[in-house]
């Protein structure tokens, strides 16, 4: 390494001190440089060295992989350095063929059983077992099944609905799986016709007589009574009571001056 040429009084003393230092760095560098074993290469940050795909570090040095029948390298220079092919698991360093019953396939995982079953078979046992589905039924997923219309789930079978006069099958959840016309209600296993009192009309709730009154008119338990409206009052906002008029104050059944 060519040296550099000092002339006085070109530098100054902590110019020639940092020159100094920086060659005898290289010089330390140089005589410091780490020996690479065959099979392998210097890490890119420069800090020592990792041995090549296929190869694993032991003593120094750099020894070929023994990769036992269906495995790959992966390239790491952690773990093992290889994995089972598709369709084989790791079992005591070597792969064996994961074993799919009839009616499955491989989902790619060797995390549990590495298998699922087709589409209308069911895991048991270590098989693939066919879902049994009902007459009047049909298959609503991989592994379960539906009652059709106008049909309900009785243990494991489909029922026919007993649709009563004045009902329809019901689209929505219900356990007896119909529901009554508007108008009717249900009562046991039949629709009965609401009876609406005279100043009354269908409220079309399930809940209650299923009627109400008009306004000005209060309910009974079976019938609409006129509300009896003071001098000086009107029919209230919710149409079955009155309140009295401003400035009027209620006592009693009246509206009076305070």
């Amino acid at each position: 390494m060519r040296r550099p040429t000092w002339r006085r009084g070109a530098y100054g003393s902590a110019s020639i001190l940092l020159l100094f230092l920086v060659e005898a760095g290289g010089l330390c560098a140089q005589t410091r440089a780490v020996r690479i074993p065959a099979h392998a290469h210097a890490q890119p940050s420069g800090a020592g060295w990792v041995c090549d795909s296929g190869f694993k570090e032991r003593a120094g040095t750099c020894e070929p992989l023994s990769l036992p029948a269906h495995a790959y390298v992966t390239g790491s220079s952690f773990g093992r350095g290889w994995e089972c092919s598709f369709g084989h698991r790791e079992e005591k360093g070597a792969c064996q063929v994961m074993a799919v019953p009839e009616n499955g396939y491989l989902t790619g995982s060797t995390v549990g059983t590495g298998w699922r079953c087709n589409r209308g078979y069911v895991q048991r046992n270590g098989t693939c077992a066919a879902v049994n589905v009902p007459q009047n039924a049909y298959l609503s997923g991989d592994d379960s099944w539906k009652c059709n219309r106008g049909y309900k789930i009785a243990g494991d079978s489909c029922a026919l609905i007993r649709v009563p006069e004045h009902g329809y099958l019901s689209e929505t959840f219900s356990t007896v799986g119909w529901s009554c016309e508007r108008g009717y209600r249900e009562d046991g296993k039949d629709c009965v016709a609401v009876k609406v009192p005279s100043n009354g009309y269908l409220s079309g709730s399930s809940y209650g007589p299923g009627w109400k009154c008009i306004r000005g008119y209060r309910a009974t338990p079976s019938d609409c009574v006129a509300v009896n409206v003071p001098k000086n009052a009107h029919i209230a906002y919710s149409g079955d009571g009155w309140e009295c008029n401003r400035p009027y104050n209620k006592k009693n059944e009246a509206c009076v001056l305070p």
